[in-house]
This record gives C-alpha cells, structure tokens and sequence, in this order.
C-alpha cells in the first residue's frame, strides 16, 4: 500500500507499507542465501536453520539486506500506483518491528509538470535566405575546380600554383602556395623553374637557418570552360540545365538550413517562456552528462579533465566554468521539456512507417543496412532516436501552424 503524504511541486513525500507475510518471505529469501553461500560448521550446504545463519551474520544485518529488498522490489510498485516519475529519492523514515509491516517514508523529486506559453503569438526573427547570382557563380565555380586539372607553366610563380622543389640535400616535394607558410611563399614568388632560392627556416619569428632549394616545376590548375560540354561532363544536358540544378541545389540548401535556425529559435522561446521548476537531481545529473563529454573532448586532444578542471582553478576561472555549466545544463533540460511538453499537448504521433524510413535513411548514410544499424546502436539508442524524431517533428508542427 501507497500514499502520497505531501506534495509541494515537483517535491512528494510518500509512505509506503508491506505486508508482514511480504516482510516474513523476504527475510527468509535473505537467510537462505547466505545459509547457501557459506558453510556452517554441522550443517551440509543450504542446510543451516535460520538461528544459526542469524548467530553467524547477526539479525540486525540480515534484517538491514531485507529491508534494502523491499525498498528495491516496492519502491516502483509503489510509483506506478501513485502515478509518479521519480527522477530522486531520499528514505526520511522506516520501521520494522518482528510479525509487523515494513513501512517507509522518501522524498521524492518527481519528474516536473511544465507549462507552455502561448506560442502560437511567437514572431521569429529567422528568415529565409535568398540564392543570388553571385552564391550560384561561386557554385559554378567550384563545380569546375573539382574537374579540373594540373598542368605545367612556363611563368613566375603566382599565389594559387602548385610548386615542385627539391633541396639541397635531394629531398623533392610539393609546395602548394596556398596553404605554404608566409615566409616560405615570400620566397618562392615571382621566381620560375630553374631558378634557385634560398628558403628560410624559423623558430618562431625567428630565423635559424636558409636552404638552398630549386624549382624544379610550376604548375596551375587549368579549369574547364564553363560551357554545355562542361555541363555534359558532370551529367547535364546543357549549361543552362546545370545551372538551374544548381541554383535549386542551394535554394533546397538553404531552406534545410532556415528551418533548422527558425525550429532553434522557436525551441528557445519555448523554453524560455515556460513555467517549470527543475529538481536539483535532474539538474546535477545534465551537468555531470555536459561534464562527460567535455572529458571525452579533452581525452582527444590528449587532456585529463582533471588536470583542466584545476588549471582554471589556479587561473580563477573555476567558478565561472561552474556557472557556465549550470547555466547550459539548465538551458538544455528546458529545451528538452518544452520539446516533450509540445509533442504532448500537439498529440503528435510518429508512426511506425515514419520510423521505418527514418532508420533507412540513417544507415544510408552510415553506408550500412537498417538491420545492422540497429544492432549496433541497441534497444536505448533506438529508443532516444526515437523520442527525438516524434519531438523534432512535434516542433515543425507547432511552425506549420504558425506560418513560420
């Protein structure tokens, strides 16, 4: 039997009883096992009697494991009557008394009730971006640089080639001038092949050393004209067919990314505006998930959380960080409340056929089958994909209905 005491917001304070013959079992459960697991002197195994299983390990610790049982096997029997969502719980209070109930009472930090505002007046500021002509030459142009092709010049070196040198100790290599260092692209420009210079060598803004170097080749890249056999080339009917391919190409583009940057606005006022109150365990715990995956972020670059951690306490920026990560905790759990909260007043449903093509689509681009993307996720992966997919599109609902 359960019973709400007193519920103050998201705090409940619950009691709950089993019966003495629940009591009894459990506690027998306990005895057998440890009578099971060691050996007692007179006794072949499993065979002890309960008195001297209790004289051996002693009735106040065998009752103390009894107890911990029945919390664990009543507790969410206990929730599920009450209709409760613990996210934390604390035991205020218990009582045992030999051939009586077991009764407790917790303090439970329930799963917090939000409370939307009324965002069907929201005005989002996102708007849609325009293609221009320059946005579709650039395309263009891109397009050809990636078929297009190196070939020899007879010139001074200029800032986009593609320079062949070799050392005075025989080492041959490209330079690319683009992407060269600034020093060593002073050096080569303007020069020719056949020509020798000297080549820097720095520590820091320092120079330590020159190496003699020779230009063995100069080379540019030669892009195709940008014609109807062009377009042919890349699978096109014609230039002006192309061109419509990709100024559709980017328009597409664009709307994916305007959607995405008005659903982040339209979240963010959502959360902003709602009326909740969020348990300090629910809080602690997003900010130990943000704590772990700036470990794993560190754990990359070669870094130890830790040693992060008391760098920014000896820089005095350690209560800063903390703050800062209390404030990003506590922005992500809004958001994702209000993401549920939509989905459950809009009633949104994400069908079994939705979920179908969405796992196609996600193992495409993992270039797998959706059999094996699935067993490699697992059941918990799925499932949270899943609650994002029915949030996501609870959230293009909610912007569909109001002409965003």
């Amino acid at each position: 039997m359960a019973e709400i005491l007193e519920r103050n917001g998201f705090m409940v304070k619950m009691k709950v009883e089993v019966p003495a013959g629940e009591v009894q079992r459990a506690y027998d459960s306990v005895v057998r096992e440890y009578a099971n697991r060691y050996r007692f002197p007179g006794f072949r195994p499993g065979k002890a009697p309960a008195k001297v299983v209790e004289a051996r390990l002693g009735r106040e610790a065998l009752l103390e494991e009894t107890k911990e049982r029945l919390r664990d096997d009543f507790f969410p029997k206990a929730v599920r009557e009450l209709e409760l969502t613990p996210v934390g719980a604390r035991l205020l209070e218990e009582e045992l008394k030999e051939g009586a109930p077991y009764t407790f009472v917790l303090e439970v930090e329930n799963y917090p009730e939000a409370k939307l505002p009324d965002w069907t007046a929201f005005n989002l500021e996102t708007q849609k971006p325009e293609v221009t002509e320059e946005m579709v030459a650039k395309a263009l142009d891109e397009l050809r640089q990636r078929y297009g092709e190196l070939v020899t010049v007879e010139r001074p070196i200029e800032a986009h080639d593609q320079v062949f040198i070799e050392t005075e100790d025989g080492s041959r290599f490209p330079v690319s001038m683009e992407n060269a260092l600034e020093h060593v692209r002073e050096a080569l420009m303007g020069h020719s092949a056949g020509e020798e210079v000297m080549v820097p060598v720095k520590d820091g803004e320092k120079v330590v050393r020159e190496i003699k170097t020779k230009i063995t080749e100069v080379k540019t890249l030669q892009l195709p004209e940008l014609d109807d056999e062009f377009a042919k080339t890349v699978g096109e009917d014609d230039l002006a067919t192309l061109t419509t391919k990709v100024r559709e190409s980017l328009q597409a583009q664009a709307d994916r990314e305007a959607r995405n940057r008005k659903a982040n606005e339209f979240v963010d006022k959502l959360a902003e505006g709602m009326e909740v109150e969020i348990p300090p365990t629910m809080l602690s715990r997003e900010e130990q998930h943000l704590l772990q995956h700036l470990a794993e972020e560190l754990q990359a670059q070669k870094l130890d959380l830790g040693t992060y951690l008391q760098d920014l306490e000896k820089q005095g920026k350690l209560e800063e960080f903390k703050a800062k990560l209390r404030s990003d905790a506590t922005r992500s759990i809004r958001r994702a409340l209000a993401r549920e909260k939509l989905a459950e007043d809009l009633g949104t449903v994400f069908t079994d056929e939705e979920w179908a093509n969405y796992v196609v689509e996600l193992a495409r681009a993992y270039r797998t089958n959706p059999n094996a993307l699935q067993q490699e996720l697992g059941e918990e992966t799925l499932a949270r994909l899943r609650i994002q997919r029915l949030h996501d599109k609870a959230v293009m609902e909610a912007l569909e209905r109001i002409g965003a």
